[in-house]
């Protein structure tokens, strides 16, 4: 992408993060954004936390998220992914303490950066980033995870549309078409 941080991508005539912040406001009370560049996201006015572990990536991120929220659980999605369904969202967060881990699958995947994360896995995920392994589901062996199938996730949103992120200027463009079809070519969110 340029090296252009993603979540700053306009969509909407916003900034792709302000959008994934207002839908996840409207089913979660609290919110935080894990960033070693707050200077970026101070509009948002959210709260705001750096890195534990800076070359951790993505398992890194979560562990430091989930080790500053003051509740049992975190729900933790990636700041590229535009069409976030807040029913889905909802219905995961209400999953929460079922299990360590609730996450959505879909295309055969495990949806790693869109679930839910309990502090019972802090002590996991900080052996697995002290080690320098940072595959998230390499500490899944370690805890209770619930896995809510391709078929659950279609009665709340769109799995296609729900975990779309953008890693390429060609994910990029086919994701402004169809939010731009969406909403009819007037720039705001799709439902």
């Amino acid at each position: 992408m340029g090296g252009a941080p993603k979540a700053l991508l306009p969509f909407g005539g916003r900034p792709l993060i302000e959008h994934i912040a207002e839908r996840l406001g409207s089913v979660l009370p609290d919110r935080v954004i894990v960033t070693n560049t707050p200077e970026l996201y101070r509009f948002l006015d959210l709260p705001m936390v750096g890195d534990v572990f800076p070359e951790g990536g993505s398992l890194g991120g979560i562990y430091s998220g989930l080790r500053a929220v003051h509740t049992d659980a975190a729900l933790c999605v990636a700041c590229d992914m535009p069409f976030l369904a807040a029913p889905l969202v909802g219905y995961l967060a209400s999953r929460a303490g079922e299990a360590d881990v609730v996450i959505p699958e879909a295309a055969g995947e495990l949806q790693t950066l869109h679930a839910v994360y309990s502090r019972a896995c802090l002590p996991a995920m900080e052996r697995r980033l002290r080690a320098g392994e940072l595959k998230i589901i390499g500490f899944f062996g370690d805890v209770r995870v619930l896995r809510i199938g391709a078929a659950e996730v279609a009665r709340f949103a769109d799995p296609a549309l729900a975990f779309m992120n953008l890693n390429t200027p060609e994910e990029l463009a086919r994701a402004r078409a169809l939010w731009d079809a969406a909403a009819g070519g007037a720039g705001s969110r799709p439902e």
